[in-house]
């Protein structure tokens, strides 16, 4: 998910929170641990400062959003809680522990679901979970959450109950997008070779892009209407990629990194690009050297 959509789920998770008669040195901890929770694993874009080699798409949403180091980053989340607010507390700082568990558990795990993926199991593997079911930023999302402080705001309503329901909305709104996306991944995967999803920005609508010898092909589908072909993308799947993975480091990075690549020789340029961003003609992800 996108940087804000991450710090909208922190701001949820802690109004769900029945604060009661805590301090106010408590109710910061909270607020720190579920919206730094909800960031954290994000601190590997920092790794664009040294990268010499073209391998930050690798190190993006790799390591740091591993299941492994969740208890890792709760532990220092608690840790810096307890020395920024001198908490002492043991039954407190556990419950802020366990706060920090589900903070970035939800940072992890909700990245899993849209097109770009984590490397949920590294170290033991570096290939990318993805379910393709939800989209990067999702603007359902953001219309619960608006709605859930403007109730809060102006009506009597119990804010933790509002925000607790905005919560289960949140849940309830992946839950649909991924059996729906689920539905049209399996009444379509055994028309190529490969095929991953992308949701699209509007509700229930997703793009199918499979994979044919010597085709790619990208088909927008929903539960309710049957699939319409929108691209039909040609592959070289027998060009040489040595020269480019020797002059274009990224693009070795993005052919381990993708599912799987549309891959373009001419006379002028070898290159290769992920069609599951494929738009107007173009990837945003293409990578390629001149001849």
């Amino acid at each position: 998910m996108d940087t804000i959509t991450h710090a909208l789920f922190g701001l949820v998770l802690y109004r769900t929170i029945d604060k009661g008669i805590m301090s106010k040195e408590m109710k910061r901890s909270l607020l720190f641990t579920s919206v730094v929770g909800s960031e954290i694993p994000d601190i590997d874009v920092v790794s664009q400062l040294w990268d010499t080699g073209g391998r930050y798409m690798m190190w993006h949403r790799g390591i740091t959003h591993s299941v492994l180091l969740i208890p890792l980053w709760a532990a220092l989340l608690t840790l810096l809680s307890a020395l920024f607010w001198q908490i002492k507390n043991l039954g407190f700082l556990k419950k802020l522990f366990g706060l920090g568990l589900l903070a970035v558990f939800i940072h992890d795990t909700s990245d899993i679901f849209n097109a770009w993926g984590t490397g949920y199991f590294e170290p033991f593997t570096q290939t990318r979970l993805t379910f393709g079911t939800v989209p990067i930023v999702d603007l359902t999302i953001w219309v619960i959450v608006a709605g859930a402080f403007l109730t809060a705001r102006f009506s009597r309503l119990s804010a933790t109950r509002i925000f607790r329901t905005a919560a289960c909305l949140i849940l309830l709104q992946f839950a649909s997008q991924s059996l729906q996306g689920y539905v049209i991944y399996q009444s379509m995967k055994d028309q190529y070779e490969q095929t991953v999803l992308s949701a699209s920005f509007v509700p229930g609508s997703f793009q199918v892009i499979g994979k044919k010898p010597g085709m790619i092909e990208i088909s927008e589908a929903t539960i309710w209407s049957d699939p319409r072909l929108i691209h039909a993308i040609p592959t070289n799947d027998d060009a040489d990629l040595t020269p480019l993975f020797a002059k274009n480091p990224e693009a070795k990075t993005l052919y381990e990194w993708a599912p799987f690549v549309a891959v373009v020789e001419d006379e002028k340029r070898l290159a290769i690009f992920d069609p599951r961003f494929y738009s107007r003609g173009e990837s945003f992800l293409y990578e390629y050297i001149e001849k």
